[in-house]
């Protein structure tokens, strides 16, 4: 039956366009929150009339930190401003590393401590709110007011900092992998009578390992940035290189350094990212022997 058919007939009505939505209410939040960073910025006691000179002036501190890197690096003095960007760094790596290693290490525990399918409801609110306070301190505060009073300058206290931080978020994340694992395995070890403990290895840990290893990967990567930032102020690494070229206005070998921080980091994400998709994904083998099992059966 046509459309004009059906209009003609008295006891069939067309179907009315439903109405639009208001839109007043996204306005209005989209408005509060303009007016809350507009507010913000003007808190925030920052010269704004200055920005300005950022390319007026701002061009000129470039083109004095890119004067070290048009030299020949074999060259000196520019060889040992190479070499020791490249130690200092390698030290940066070295707390980022062994910081993360520390921080996944503790972070087990907790993540078990923290997940609702795993222990009661009175051990993970007191897990999840120990987590929560590590969290809501930065790692640059653990270095000032713990770590470096009692540790003493050097990248030990950057590299105990850097672990102690890393347990709040490797354990959060730890809890949420075991709290999105599939029960019928969990099930099924019990049904054995296995014990708890082969119970939380073999059930919880092994369907959550690949994901929290690329947690910790992740981590490693957050902290080779952290780390630069503990070397200001005396924790060791690339950091501690800048804040003392940055004083004697050392403009070459700042942007060798810089050079040098940008290098290893892009190399490092590149690699770490290489390995968290190997780990996730599986290797291309392994998919097509899947397949290749699939199609068979």
């Amino acid at each position: 039956m046509s459309t004009a058919n059906l209009t003609q007939r008295p006891d069939v009505t067309p179907a009315k366009r439903p109405t639009e939505p208001s839109k007043t209410r996204s306005t209005l939040v989209w408005l509060g929150l303009l007016a809350l960073v507009g507010v913000s910025a003007w808190l925030s006691g920052a010269r704004w009339s200055e920005l300005g000179s950022l390319f007026t002036e701002g061009w000129r501190y470039f083109l004095l930190m890119g004067q070290g890197l048009v030299h020949n690096p074999f060259s000196e003095p520019y060889s040992e401003y190479w070499t020791l960007a490249f130690d200092k760094m390698m030290e940066s790596v070295y707390m980022a590393w062994i910081g993360t290693l520390m921080g996944a290490l503790i972070s087990i525990p907790f993540g078990f401590l923290a997940a609702r399918n795993v222990s009661g409801r009175v051990t993970v609110q007191v897990s999840r709110a120990f987590l929560n306070l590590i969290r809501a301190v930065p790692e640059l505060v653990f270095a000032i007011v713990i770590m470096l009073p009692i540790l003493g300058f050097g990248p030990l206290a950057g590299t105990v900092a850097l672990g102690v931080g890393a347990v709040g978020t490797l354990g959060k994340l730890t809890a949420e992998a075991l709290e999105g694992i599939d029960m019928g395995p969990v099930e099924a070890v019990r049904a054995s009578g296995a014990s708890k403990v082969s119970v939380l290895r073999w059930a919880f840990w092994s369907q959550v390992l690949p994901e929290v290893l690329a947690f910790w990967l992740y981590r490693f990567e957050i902290n080779i940035r952290a780390s630069a930032v503990l070397g200001v102020i005396g924790a060791g690494g690339i950091g501690s290189l800048l804040s003392q070229l940055f004083s004697k206005r050392e403009w070459e070998q700042i942007g060798i350094t810089l050079a040098v921080i940008v290098i290893v980091t892009v190399l490092v994400d590149m690699i770490s990212g290489a390995v968290r998709h190997r780990i996730i994904a599986g290797s291309a083998k392994s998919e097509r022997r899947i397949q290749e099992e699939t199609v068979a059966l």
